[in-house]
């Protein structure tokens, strides 16, 4: 009975040192990225920025590629018919790009194809702009954050050698820690959001791109129909 009752204290302690140390480990990030000085804060804003940017437009982005794919077919099939006002319609109750490029193209029916076509193409261009929103902030954060980790470097070297010079001959790790925490820090922090940044922006523009051709198989699709022969 003895025996297993100090079995279970030495597991007990065990677990208690396990969870101590893993405290220490999370603690001493903390401590590292304090280290790291001022040029934190703006890497720390830019990968806040470089998420929400990410996060907002691919599920924008996810939620146009999941809309009606059978669209441009009923549009067909109601225009066909002679259903003006059913198509238009089934193109105010989808909220996505081709919807709203179908809807200008029905109001334009009886006008000049080349007409029709050009603003059909005048609404994809302001609807791939919209799309594109924050790709330019993602891709200047994907640049600028190694950029200041970079700087942070150069600063972190300064402190390091100006440490250096104040110590005389009393030279020693402890005296460059300072200097060396700050240059190697802020450069894993700013290659860590620039990385991210880099890959999610990549990601985004692919995402555009598939929706990109989408609008253009629409606006020829809708010419094609505006162009079929009128059975009598």
């Amino acid at each position: 009975m003895s025996a297993l009752f100090t079995l279970a204290q030495i597991q007990l302690a065990d677990t208690v040192q396990a969870a101590d140390q893993a405290t220490e480990i999370t603690l001493s990030y903390w401590k590292l990225a304090f280290k790291g000085g001022w040029v934190m804060i703006p890497i720390l804003i830019l990968s806040v920025i470089a998420v929400f940017i990410f996060v907002e437009r691919y599920f924008v982005l996810r939620s146009i590629q999941q809309s009606d794919t059978q669209l441009m077919n009923k549009i067909k099939d109601n225009i066909h018919d002679g259903k003006i006002e059913s198509a238009l319609a089934l193109c105010q109750a989808q909220n996505s790009p081709d919807a709203r490029m179908l809807e200008k193209g029905i109001r334009m029916i009886g006008r000049p194809i080349r007409d029709v076509n050009a603003a059909l193409e005048n609404v994809g261009k302001l609807e791939v702009y919209k799309l594109e929103k924050g790709l330019p902030t993602l891709a200047t954060v994907a640049g600028g954050a190694p950029m200041i980790g970079f700087l942070g470097t150069v600063m972190g070297m300064i402190i390091a050698f100006y440490d250096m010079a104040n110590a005389g001959n009393n030279i020693n790790v402890a005296v460059l820690s300072n200097g060396i925490y700050t240059a190697m820090i802020t450069t894993v922090a700013g290659l860590i959001v620039g990385i991210i940044a880099y890959f999610g922006y990549n990601i985004l523009v692919a995402k555009v791109e598939k929706v990109v051709f989408t609008l253009e198989a629409t606006t020829s699709g809708f010419i094609d129909l505006l162009n079929e022969p009128v059975n009598e």
